[in-house]
């Protein structure tokens, strides 16, 4: 459900539903970033601990924490892109809808880094479960060393029960989410203050000049370090991706009050204490706490990963209902977990390839800290997506000057190019589990529209324009083919030629019916469509008219109850005499698609996988007739 920013409202009802909004949001919006200081600080310790840790080394290294926080999540996200939605959505196809429209040459390029850029999150997806869960069931083994040996097990049944219970929905527990992660933060704030005391100084690392020179004095083992320093802002895509849920000024409020904060006095309390006790380094979150409070954490800890990793799932399904609506990936089977929130969908054939992925990556690197090598790339990859996306925006949409864009975001992109440069150097460590992810995605969404516009411009040739075909019936008059009471409605994607399934019941049945009504799906490049651009209608003749039906690429595409409306709106005919008419297509791999053969396969594979469009597009089942073709490609 999406959520405006009433700037106007004010009063204790509209500062009561932003905190409701705010807390909402910290658990759904910041639950990944919440995890990282379980193994942030810990793994970029490792780089520099071979030869002992120096005070100087630690407190630059929290500079580098705290100045990335501030820079990349403060500045870019939570101040800058929540501005640039796309009529209160966010993310990268979202923001691929909105400049697709105003592209000018360049439409290409766009639609490749917006591929790019989901596709980089889908990969970021599978990494984020395995990794929090599994550094947070670590923790146990600092109650009783001799539960080292379980870690792995009770990982992937915390994993596969999490998996499992997505197509039950998550509304029950969802209004627990933010609380519990709210107490996640204050956990870590508490914890975080408690150790600043052992070594005060520690607060020297507010001033940039420590993050600097430490880059500087290091050389080259600083730009590794830089690929730890950079899990502190993983998750921050989330802020931006789900802002539609939320509305801006819920998820700035939940920062600026509390995630921020409690973020920085963690990672300020770990410096200290290792700087205080410098065996802690090991395991510096975990040994922030005393012994009796250890187990309790690590219940909470295994909490809060739990619900970041269900708000990264969330995030997927989202993410491929978009690109189904916005023609890069086939139609797929959308189960919808609450009859109040539109959101929460269940897509069954992603949550199964993300359980595989998530169990695969789990039994492949076995700990949180091999885990932690994978990840970094498909995360800096999306933010350089974003920020390069960014230019078109400002410039298209805000009316920026090419200087202006070009003085405030190339900074931000060469910071994060050198974040990218730093994780790509982790790249034989297991990096190239998140890039053949994303590159696997990547194909296979070009695949799709790349192979869908050639058959598209392949049938259109052969195919009669519409208008001739209706002049051709009417000029027949009684001597045409034999007219049938009722209503048919052919679904099509060019109103603009006769569909296949006429042409085919016209040429097999020899009939046409006294109603026919040329139907097109159309999804907009905005998130939701309002009642009166729902539809539009155009009377041809007096037995043919052709209707358009509009969605947001966020909807529910919902024919039957679309057409409901019509009736409604004059369009007369009796849904008990209707019969939709769909055209289904048999594709046989040939020799001239304009695509090569391995790609033919595969998008032939893609369509033998997509769900039936009866389903897909809520149609009453038992009024659907489909007529086959068959179509070299």
């Amino acid at each position: 459900m999406q959520h405006s920013d009433n700037q106007s409202e004010t009063g204790p009802k509209g500062a009561r539903s932003l905190l409701l909004l705010a807390l909402g949001s910290v658990g759904v919006v910041y639950g990944d970033i919440g995890t990282s200081p379980l193994y942030a600080f810990r793994e970029a310790l490792k780089p520099i601990g071979h030869d002992g840790i120096t005070r100087v080394e630690v407190i630059g290294l929290i500079s580098l924490m705290i100045w990335a926080l501030t820079i990349i999540v403060t500045l870019k996200y939570v101040l800058f892109l929540l501005r640039a939605d796309n009529d209160g959505e966010g993310g990268t196809l979202s923001l691929l809808a909105l400049l697709s429209k105003t592209a000018n040459g360049h439409g290409k390029i766009l639609m490749v880094l917006g591929l790019i850029g989901a596709a980089l999150f889908l990969g970021d997806s599978m990494i984020t479960p395995a990794l929090s869960v599994l550094s947070a069931v670590e923790g146990l083994k600092l109650v009783a060393p001799s539960m080292g040996e379980f870690v792995l097990p009770i990982s992937i049944v915390i994993l596969v029960g999490l998996f499992t219970v997505q197509s039950r929905g998550t509304g029950a527990v969802a209004r627990y989410f933010g609380p519990i992660t709210a107490v996640w933060f204050l956990v870590m704030a508490a914890g975080g203050i408690g150790h600043i005391f052992d070594d005060p100084g520690i607060v020297a690392a507010f001033n940039p000049w420590y993050a600097v020179s430490f880059l500087l004095r290091e050389g080259f083992l600083g730009v590794v370090v830089l690929g730890a320093v950079f899990l502190t802002v993983t998750g921050a895509e989330a802020l931006y991706a789900d802002l539609g849920h939320f509305g801006r000024r819920p998820i700035q409020w939940a920062w600026f009050m509390l995630v921020f904060p409690s973020l920085v006095l963690n990672y300020l309390g770990q410096g200290a204490m290792v700087l205080q006790h410098p065996e802690t380094a090991s395991d510096p979150f975990f040994l922030m706490f005393p012994s009796w409070a250890l187990l309790p954490i690590v219940i909470l800890a295994t909490c809060a990963t739990i619900i970041a990793s269900q708000a990264v799932i969330t995030g997927a399904f989202s993410l491929v209902r978009q690109a189904i609506h916005l023609g890069f990936l086939p139609r797929m089977q959308i189960l919808f977990t609450s009859e109040t929130q539109t959101g929460q969908i269940y897509l069954p054939s992603v949550n199964t390839l993300l359980l595989f992925g998530v169990i695969a990556l789990v039994l492949l690197f076995q700990s949180s800290e091999g885990l932690a090598t994978a990840y970094g790339i498909s995360v800096t990859g999306a933010m350089v997506v974003t920020t390069i996306m960014a230019f078109e925006f400002v410039r298209k949409k805000w009316q920026w000057s090419a200087a202006l864009a070009v003085a405030v975001l190339t900074p931000l992109l060469v910071l994060e190019l050198v974040f990218l440069g730093a994780n790509l150097l982790k790249i034989h460590d297991g990096g190239y589990i998140p890039v053949l992810f994303a590159a696997g995605f990547t194909i296979v969404m070009w695949t799709w529209r790349r192979g869908t516009a050639i058959i598209f411009q392949k049938t259109r040739r052969d195919d009669i324009p519409l208008e001739s075909f209706i002049g051709m019936i009417e000029k027949k008059g009684d001597h045409g083919p034999a007219c049938v009471s009722g209503t048919a409605i052919f679904l099509t994607s060019d109103p603009t030629r006769a569909p296949a399934a006429l042409m085919h019941n016209l040429k097999h049945n020899h009939v046409i019916h006294e109603r026919n009504i040329i139907l097109t799906i159309r999804t907009l490049g905005r998130p939701r469509v309002s009642d009166d651009q729902r539809f539009e209608v155009e009377e041809l003749s007096d037995r043919f008219s052709r209707v358009e039906i509009r969605f947001g690429f966020m909807e529910t595409q919902n024919v039957s109850k679309t057409l409901a409306s019509l009736r409604r709106g004059g369009l007369k005919f009796d849904i008990m005499s209707t019969s939709f008419y769909l055209g289904r297509r048999k594709l046989v791999p040939g020799k001239s698609m304009g695509m090569p053969h391995w790609q033919d396969r595969l998008y032939i594979a893609l369509a033998d996988l997509a769900a039936d469009p009866s389903d897909y597009f809520r149609l009453p089942a038992n009024r659907v007739v489909e007529l086959g073709s068959h179509v070299i490609i």
